[in-house]
């Protein structure tokens, strides 16, 4: 899916690393506290348990330190909006790559491991340093904001299963937020429809006709959990519709066919 004619967000660079750092150490924390009990608990996620959720967070976390171990590309390959349409076409790998993981080492060894690797490798490594991800090259900027995403969502699968209540960075979270609403303005570009998550996002989308002035006639609104659960097929429309966890008005603000926008 092409981003040409799609101007992509800026983040603060400083920001999103405190926020990735700030969100493993979040997940990490709850992580650690976890019994073999509840490892072996089931998740929202196919037949994961807990111990396999909590390995993936620790591997897509430990990747910034494998890509930047590797020789950088020669050229950027991969946009940063383009990278939420490109999740799906990895699902397999991911579960392999995620079970082997998990069955490598200790949870708490999977995350020491991990947060080590994060602190060398990240210190004075440029933001537009090209690090060649799994789908093509990307700068490491964006390839950063991509993991609050990983972050965010998983947390809330491992908040789902465990009852942790484990928090929400609100850099991280307001990052995972917006990257997902501006994936949606890419998937359903135009003017008709105003999707708003405050305080974080407000895209417009939809063809139609445009808003320009006063209230838009077609308005969604709904907070960051919901919009991100819905993002990632983790809820439907007519559930968070029914249970008045979105407001939709308009005849054209029904994005039922719209979302989940990644696997």
């Amino acid at each position: 899916m092409s981003t040409a004619r799609k101007r992509t967000r800026s983040y603060d660079p400083e920001k999103i690393r405190a926020a990735v750092m700030a969100q493993f150490d979040h997940v990490r924390v709850g992580a650690l506290a976890l019994t073999d009990e509840q490892l072996s608990q089931p998740t929202r996620l196919g037949d994961w348990t807990v111990r396999e959720l909590a390995a993936h967070i620790a591997m897509v976390l430990g990747l910034v330190a494998r890509y930047l171990d590797e020789p950088e590309p020669p050229k950027q390959e991969m946009a940063l909006l383009d990278w939420p349409f490109a999740t799906v076409t990895a699902a397999a790998r991911v579960d392999d790559d995620t079970r082997a993981f998990a069955a490598s080492a200790p949870v708490e060894e999977l995350f020491a491991r991990t947060e080590a690797g994060l602190a060398v490798s990240l210190a004075g490594a440029p933001d537009d340093r090209l690090v060649p991800m799994r789908f093509g090259a990307m700068p490491l900027g964006d390839f950063l904001v991509t993991r609050t995403v990983e972050l965010i969502v998983h947390t809330d699968d491992l908040n789902d299963a465990t009852g942790l209540g484990i928090p929400y960075d609100r850099q991280a979270l307001g990052a995972c937020t917006r990257l997902l609403a501006d994936a949606l303005a890419v998937k359903a570009p135009g003017g008709s429809v105003e999707v708003r998550v405050p305080p974080y996002a407000v895209v417009q989308c939809v063809e139609g006709p445009r808003h320009t002035r006063g209230t838009p006639p077609n308005v969604v609104e709904t907070d960051p959990l919901t919009w991100i659960r819905l993002a990632t097929g983790r809820m439907t429309w007519a559930h968070a519709v029914e249970a008045t966890l979105v407001s939709a008005s308009g005849e054209r603000a029904d994005l039922a066919n719209l979302v989940p926008i990644m696997g």
